[in-house]
């Protein structure tokens, strides 16, 4: 059964813990550490089998690699893994399948699930992703599943991409309440002036909305996090059931993230957090980009029915004949944003296209 917060250390139950890696590709009891061959066995030379042989993998331009394939029922605890190059955060898509779908759950560029969407170091100290120096992504979602979890990760990028990671599971029977996890990935690549990005659309069942994260390149001058995040439940028709008030107020901060003499502030917390602001360069790096997530931990958004989440692109600009020194305007921002949530099936409705290699792409 799925353990209920810190209380589940505690208890006895029917589960065993399996893992799998590159040292023990099928998560198989007493499997571990057996490679003859791998990535690295010429550092290992004499110290032979055992010692650090296959601790990684290489995947190929154009090549997906199955990183577990594992028959439940289960829940997945932790997803740990790293990379070389750092340029494959962006130009990587992790895919999880549960229970035998043909179509994947969960469809994000890898860095983007780890909130670093970049290609740029950020050091995240949330209660459900840690994003550790250098370029250590930690996972806590639980992904529980039934009969099967099956996870991959596609290289589209122009070079090998080496991959060390490391998933950490439980063997247990799964709560007949359980959902699947679920996150889909879409890019605005600039939200049409006037419009609004969407992060969902078209989701139809049951579950819960659990988290966002936003890579978000500003394209115009001044204060550009105005809009306002919505979220249209079980049937919502032109106006939303829940509205927020800002964006920078929907990821727990107020007032343009601006701390006075010190200018726009980062911060990481369980929940909520601005852990990434790359400032112009004056040069080639010429606009500014940020990223933030909030977890719906302690407050999941529920629906019954249907769910559609947006968010707009809208700044702040000088006043004219308001009277007042300033003024709401539409902006056409650069938005990538990685929805995630619980639903009732493992596959949900309303999938987006799988991006490729131009649209993943950090310019």
């Amino acid at each position: 059964m799925i353990n209920s917060g810190l209380d589940g250390l505690a208890r006895r139950t029917g589960g065993v813990s399996r893992s799998v890696s590159a040292e023990n590709p099928t998560g198989g009891k007493g499997q571990g550490g057996m490679a003859t061959e791998g990535t690295g066995a010429v550092a290992a030379g004499p110290l032979g089998r055992g010692w650090k042989v296959s601790p990684s993998i290489e995947i190929a331009p154009g090549e997906t690699a199955v990183l577990a394939d594992i028959a439940g029922p289960g829940t997945i605890r932790h997803l740990w893994c790293t990379t070389a190059p750092h340029r494959a955060w962006r130009g990587t898509l992790l895919r999880a399948y549960w229970d035998g779908a043909p179509d994947p759950a969960i469809e994000v560029p890898l860095g983007d699930f780890f909130c670093n969407g970049w290609n740029s170091f950020a050091q995240v100290s949330s209660a459900l992703v840690a994003a550790n120096p250098y370029g250590g992504f930690n996972s806590y979602w639980p992904m529980p599943f039934r009969q099967a979890a099956r996870l991959t990760l596609e290289n589209l990028s122009a070079e090998t991409v080496t991959l060390y990671y490391q998933v950490d599971y439980e063997l247990d029977d799964v709560a007949d309440d359980a959902c699947y996890l679920h996150a889909q990935w879409r890019r605005s690549h600039p939200v049409p002036f006037g419009e609004v990005h969407t992060l969902l659309d078209g989701v139809t069942g049951t579950g819960q909305y659990v988290g966002t994260y936003l890579a978000w390149g500003v394209n115009s001058p001044g204060w550009w996090g105005e809009g306002e995040l919505k979220f249209f439940l079980d049937g919502d028709g032109e106006f939303p059931t829940i509205c927020g008030t800002g964006t920078e107020d929907y990821f727990g901060g107020a007032w343009n993230f601006d701390v006075p003499g010190q200018g726009y502030t980062s911060y990481t917390t369980p929940y909520l957090g601005l852990p990434q602001i790359l400032r112009p360069d004056g040069l080639y790096a010429s606009q500014q980009r940020f990223g933030m997530y909030r977890w719906h931990v302690p407050d999941p958004i529920r629906f019954t029915e249907d769910l559609r989440v947006t968010v707009q692109s809208l700044g702040i600009g000088p006043g004219h004949d308001n009277g007042l020194p300033h003024r709401y305007r539409h902006t056409s921002d650069d938005i990538a944003s990685t929805a995630l949530f619980y639903l009732d099936a493992p596959v949900s409705t309303g999938r987006p296209p799988v991006p490729g290699r131009l649209e993943l792409e950090v310019d």
